[in-house]
């Protein structure tokens, strides 16, 4: 009987075909971080497929905290930081 841990420790190969322009581009980022192509894909890889799992996250809520949600998004803008924003120099105005 084999029991698994949790975190696999083994690795496994994946082979990807890419054009040499976007393999030349991966290098020279792993190399400006100090990575190995493959160090720099795996993380890279690691980061978006978290972000896509965090993107379908679905949070719960009570009614009435979604109901406070609803007004806070409601209410004009207002306060020190969006007086100032406002009264911020426009680039295209001048």
């Amino acid at each position: 009987m084999t029991i698994k841990t949790e975190v696999e420790s083994r690795t496994k190969p994946v082979q990807l075909r890419i054009r040499k322009d976007i393999s030349d581009l991966i290098d020279r980022a792993a190399g400006a971080h100090g990575k190995t192509r493959s160090d720099f894909m795996i993380d890279a890889a690691r980061r978006a497929a978290e972000d896509a799992l965090l993107d379908q996250t679905l949070v719960r809520v009570d009614p009435e905290s979604f109901q406070h949600y609803l007004d806070v998004l409601d209410r004009p803008p207002s306060g020190a930081g969006f007086t100032r924003l406002m009264n911020a120099p426009k680039p295209w105005q001048s």
